[in-house]
């Protein structure tokens, strides 16, 4: 698969994942924050719940299901860019939590829209 491909099946899916939260009334703070220690892809928060959000996106499931590229080694990445983020805006006290949402997607449609809660934690 090109890269573009990719890069423009991510970014479909965080579009789909984004709507998706705010059909459960998930409020969205941020989509694709960026800093110098990498990205996260939407930052949301739910009852005073910050919640930090990878979407991975899928167009089959012939490598895996889209979850289980949430490896341990970008969990950790996740958790030091959250720790940054809550620094950054001043809420080292505030609650927060660890999602991904998993997408896959036939013929450019989500077909399965999986949201796995509290995925892992810091």
């Amino acid at each position: 698969m090109a890269i573009t491909h990719r890069v423009q099946l991510g970014k479909k899916g965080e579009q789909i994942a984004a709507q998706f939260l705010k059909s459960k009334r998930i409020s969205i703070r941020e989509l694709n924050f960026r800093c110098s220690l990498g990205e996260i892809d939407i930052i949301a928060e739910q009852a005073d719940v910050i919640i930090f959000i990878e979407v991975k996106t899928r167009s089959s499931e012939n490598y895996g299901l889209p979850e289980e590229a949430v490896n341990y080694a970008k969990q950790q990445r996740l958790i030091q860019l959250a720790m940054h983020y809550l620094q950054k805006e001043g809420m080292e006290d505030r609650s927060c939590r660890f999602d991904v949402i998993s997408i896959l997607m036939k013929n450019n449609k989500p077909e399965k829209i999986e949201h796995i809660v509290d995925a892992f934690s810091a």
